[in-house]
């Protein structure tokens, strides 16, 4: 369902509309031939339209629903917004206790605190908007992309024939097969950022990054909240200890854990939603009056004629090579319809590399790109590289560097102590396989570490930067003292004291 069907009097969600979904837009009479047609108008196909326009290509631009796609209409955008404003929630309520500040008092307003986020959305839409795209250069059609061909698109009785195809589609919500659970009446971050009143009683199924920070988030903003996952903890593909960490964190504020949950069934009773579990040791019952769930993605392929393409595609998306290379050579795919990592940085990233593969012969490879992530909970967890966990399951022997934030002064100073600093390191040298972050601005901190692994820069060369003083960057240099420390052997050491017993 579009935004337009939900809030049709909605004065922000008409002005996101005017944008990214312009009533009356007349499609454009298509090129001869484009140099590149690109499918999806999210981040990559964006990304690869604009790059490829300001190259002087030839570039058709094709989305079916809303110019912008997840990450500003359903996803990155709204959910910070919304984020943003439960951390300035909490912050308020605990200025009192914490630093002497003023008492507050009072359940606020969720529906401000939405309609602040729907305001800055529409302000940001401009820059996804089709105006815009047109004004670069791109021909622009809004409506279903169908392959008629290995070499020609359909959108609607308009056929465009390319050189060059890029399928950006993305992917959508998906929900785990549970019986009850599609006549429930749930949510998914594409509708739960349409909400104007605050659920009584949130149940949040899927304890992934979308899960956790949901759940916070809306504890903070005053819903009782539960979240249930199947895994035995949050967060199941981090960092243990940084999960723990998050745990501790969404428990502080309100949030019901029920994990490692076997669901019988979910119930749409008298307008509230019931889920029955099975395990003895866990709660019998779970009712809540919205459900919201967080348990997956499915890429977007249907509808798309690939095999009149040769395009070769799974369940998990469609099947590409190192170079983003579809099975017709003709063809690239990207984002989140050809990519394990579901963000919207990689997508940009990966549309920079096909520019270069398609309209040049540029040899950019996947699986060379550093892609950091980012989980937005107080305190974020920011991740690059490996974890201990997949250096385990991979067979990488790592040294390890933990640089607790209760070492780290301005973390102290901030109240913000609880998280760490982990690095894992090639056993012998300095050479960066992974870092984890578990801090208040994780995500700021995280992007110097993927500098340096980018670069092929170790963490000695970090440590001979010098960091402002008091900063919580400065686990960076601290992390490669302790590494240097490290470097120190018996013999060393013996050698350093006869020196000192001479100089003496």
């Amino acid at each position: 369902m579009t935004i337009s069907a939900r809030f049709p009097a909605s004065e922000h969600d008409a002005r996101l509309l005017a944008n990214v979904a312009p009533s009356g837009w007349q499609n454009p009479a298509p090129a001869e031939r484009y140099h590149l047609v690109v499918i999806g108008a999210g981040t990559a196909g964006l990304v690869a339209a604009a790059g490829a326009a300001g190259l002087g290509a030839r570039v058709a631009l094709v989305e079916r629903n809303l110019m912008g796609g997840d990450c500003l209409n359903t996803g990155c955008v709204p959910s910070k917004g919304v984020i943003a404003a439960a951390r300035s929630w909490h912050a308020a309520r605990e200025s009192a206790g914490s630093f002497g500040g003023p008492a507050v008092a009072g359940p606020g307003s969720f529906s401000a605190a939405l309609e602040r986020m729907r305001r800055l959305r529409a302000e940001i839409s401009h820059v996804d908007s089709a105006a815009r795209f047109r004004d670069l250069g791109v021909d622009v059609f809004l409506g279903n992309a169908r392959f008629v061909g290995p070499e020609a698109v359909q959108v609607g009785d308009q056929t465009l024939r390319f050189r060059r195809a890029v399928i950006a589609t993305g992917a959508r919500a998906a929900a785990p097969p549970i019986p009850g659970l599609a006549e429930s009446e749930y949510l998914t971050n594409e509708s739960i950022f349409d909400l104007t009143t605050a659920p009584e009683h949130l149940l949040v199924l899927g304890a992934g990054p979308i899960g956790c920070e949901m759940a916070q988030s809306f504890a903070r903003l005053g819903s009782r909240v539960t979240l249930l996952d199947m895994a035995p903890r949050v967060l199941p593909r981090d960092d243990a200890d940084a999960a723990a960490i998050v745990a501790r964190a969404l428990e502080a504020d309100g949030v019901r854990l029920v994990l490692d949950a076997r669901i019988e069934r979910v119930e749409l009773v008298d307008g509230l939603r019931r889920i029955r579990l099975t395990d003895a040791s866990k709660p019998a019952i779970v009712e809540g009056d919205t459900l919201l769930v967080a348990a997956g993605r499915a890429p977007n392929i249907e509808g798309l004629g690939l095999d009149a393409a040769g395009v070769e595609a799974t369940a998990k998306g469609i099947v590409v090579d190192d170079r983003l290379r579809t099975s017709n050579a003709r063809i690239y795919a990207i984002g989140d319809v050809a990519s394990p990592f579901q963000f919207t940085h990689a997508a940009d990233f990966q549309a920079r590399a096909v520019l270069a593969n398609a309209l040049f012969f540029g040899r950019s490879r996947a699986s060379r790109l550093i892609i950091p992530w980012v989980t937005y909970t107080s305190p974020e967890v920011a991740q690059v590289g490996l974890t201990a966990g997949e250096a385990e399951h991979q067979g990488v022997a790592v040294e390890t560097i933990t640089v607790p934030l209760a070492d780290n002064d301005r973390a102290v100073l901030a109240g913000e102590s609880e998280g760490f600093f982990r690095v894992h390191l090639k056993p012998g040298s300095d050479t960066i396989l992974g870092i984890t972050i578990v801090a208040s601005h994780a995500g700021d901190l995280i992007s110097e570490g993927v500098v340096a692994m980018t670069n092929g820069l170790g963490l000695g060369a970090i440590g001979k930067a010098i960091h402002p003083y008091p900063t919580t960057a400065e686990v960076y240099r601290r992390a490669a003292d302790q590494w240097r420390r490290g470097k120190l052997t018996p013999l060393a050491r013996k050698a350093l004291s006869a020196w000192f017993r001479i100089f003496s």
